[in-house]
């Protein structure tokens, strides 16, 4: 740090050189005066005095050379005017007075000089040392500004992201840190001063505790980094996921002194996780049951058409058998293979009878279903098909709808497939590609849902041969999907139809009884 420094004397009143040893002149001049004054009034003249006193100011004022012009003028004047008759001895002392007073004056001038020097630069000294420290404390205030700032945003960006952040004194065991959203998370009152450890735990499940605590102990005891998710429970029964991440902080000998870290609420993630899996298991229910039902329709649509032909054989079989008895071939033989014949086709019409059976859509389970929110669970589950497709959903559903009962898989089933063929319908058409679904109160105690699109349309001519088994218009469909949403709609006491609208797309229309008791 650099210092001012100021080696010069520093003047007195009289800075120039003429007015300093015009001083001298002056001083002299006047203690003349004062002398003579004394004289004419027959006094005692004090010019020895008064020419001391001008040597003195002369000095300290003038500096040492007009000093030594004043004694020297002093001399004169008093040899010369007042003390001309004295003794040359006499006036040798005088002289010698006046030299050993110059001499001292000469010297306290000096130190006079050096003082000030050094005030002068210990001034300096000081001057700059009080800036520096000025301008410390500024930079210190400004650090502290800084801080307070920083420590403003991490808080807000730790409320923001629910994230806290702690340390613990593993020596005493105490929290020595806790932020003011590990306060918020825990539900502790930062006036209270930091929660003891004992507090804290009760604050944890009851379930969760056991399994932290052993996680906990073992990452202390090999002072390793440690992680913990865990549940608490609030005093007001609120439960929240956590998940604690612990990092050991060694001292200069090694051993562990702190542990520090971070606490999360996971609740949220922990909620979309189960969501999440709701939906895929949602969706995994619908792809079973779409199966299910597609094989049911199936098997029923093969059955119809496989049993004629088998009647006929089983018709033929008993002709043959007849004809064969009339005639005089090995009757016997031919009487076991007609029979064969019989069994055999009959058997067929009897397993075919059995798959039939097995798919019945009677032994599905009936309950409550708001229809609000199984068309807003497709909404959730489609969305990202409908999004890669360029494709809008909207939604406009009537408030408090009364609930059906019915199966939620079936129905969530006629959702899925009804705006499934909506988005096919659009993935190939220019323009705007919106999805709109609707739900009212019907006429007779019923709800109305329909689904439109603005896609291609129904095949021209042909918008009742949609809801026909095998009858699709897609390169790739089964078409059984249709025919499917018809028969669970109808086994709920409802009816499907489909209706072409007025510019472009199509629009298919249910409606489900909210009273009435639904088709076995």
């Amino acid at each position: 740090m650099a210092y001012l420094h100021s080696a010069k004397p520093v003047p007195g009143p009289a800075a120039s050189v003429a007015s300093r040893y015009g001083l001298a002149l002056l001083s002299v001049a006047v203690a003349f005066g004062i002398a003579r004054a004394f004289l004419h009034f027959h006094l005692p003249q004090p010019f020895t005095a008064l020419a001391l006193s001008a040597i003195a100011i002369t000095f300290w004022y003038g500096g040492n050379k007009p000093g030594i012009l004043a004694a020297l003028l002093s001399l004169i004047v008093r040899g010369y005017f007042f003390e001309s008759d004295l003794s040359v001895a006499s006036r040798g002392l005088y002289d010698l007075v006046f030299l050993i007073f110059a001499l001292l004056m000469t010297g306290v001038t000096r130190a006079r000089d050096e003082l000030e020097v050094r005030v002068a630069e210990r001034t300096a000294e000081l001057t700059q040392t009080n800036l520096d420290l000025q301008l410390e404390i500024a930079d210190r205030k400004r650090a502290e500004l800084e801080l307070r700032e920083s420590e403003a945003y991490l808080a807000e960006a730790q409320k923001l992201t629910h994230t806290a952040s702690f340390a613990l004194d593993m020596a005493n065991r105490v929290i020595i840190h806790w932020s003011q959203e590990h306060f918020r998370l825990f539900g502790f009152d930062p006036k209270d001063g930091f929660p003891l450890y004992e507090d804290v735990q009760r604050r944890i499940h009851p379930d969760d505790l056991e399994s932290m605590t052993e996680t906990y102990q073992k990452a202390i005891k090999e002072k390793t980094d440690y992680k913990l998710d865990y549940r608490i429970v609030l005093p007001d029964g609120t439960m929240k996921h956590v998940l604690t991440i612990g990092h050991p902080v060694f001292n200069m000998s090694g051993d562990l002194a702190r542990y520090v870290g971070t606490v999360m609420d996971v609740t949220e993630r922990k909620r979309a996780d189960e969501e999440r899996e709701a939906l895929r298991q949602a969706q995994a229910d619908l792809a079973h049951a779409n199966r299910v039902t597609t094989m049911g329709e199936l098997t029923a649509s093969l059955s119809h058409e496989v049993n004629q032909p088998i009647a006929a054989a089983v018709t033929d079989a008993n002709t043959c058998l007849r004809w064969l008895m009339r005639d005089q071939p090995d009757l016997e033989e031919a009487s076991q293979a007609a029979s064969r014949m019989v069994k055999d086709a009959t058997r067929a019409a009897e397993i075919i009878s059995g798959i039939r059976l097995l798919f019945k859509k009677g032994t599905a389970q009936r309950e409550l279903v708001d229809v609000n929110k199984v068309i807003r669970e497709m909404v959730v589950l489609l969305h990202g098909e409908a999004t890669r497709s360029s494709i809008s959903i909207r939604t406009e559903l009537a408030e408090e709808l009364p609930q059906i009962t019915g199966d939620r898989v079936q129905l969530q089933q006629v959702m899925m497939n009804l705006m499934m063929n909506s988005i096919d319908a659009m993935k190939d058409v220019d323009g705007t590609r919106e999805l709109i679904i609707k739900s009212q109160p019907g006429e007779d105690e019923q709800l109305m849902i329909s689904v439109s699109d603005t896609g291609l349309g129904l095949p021209a001519q042909q918008a009742d041969r949609i809801f026909s088994a095998f009858f699709t218009t897609k390169p790739h469909g089964t078409g059984m999907g249709l025919r499917i949403s018809r028969s669970i709609v109808e086994s709920h006491g409802g009816r499907l139809w489909a209706a072409d609208k007025s510019s472009r797309g199509a629009t298919f229309h249910l409606t489900l009884p909210t009273k009435a008791d639904a088709q076995k």
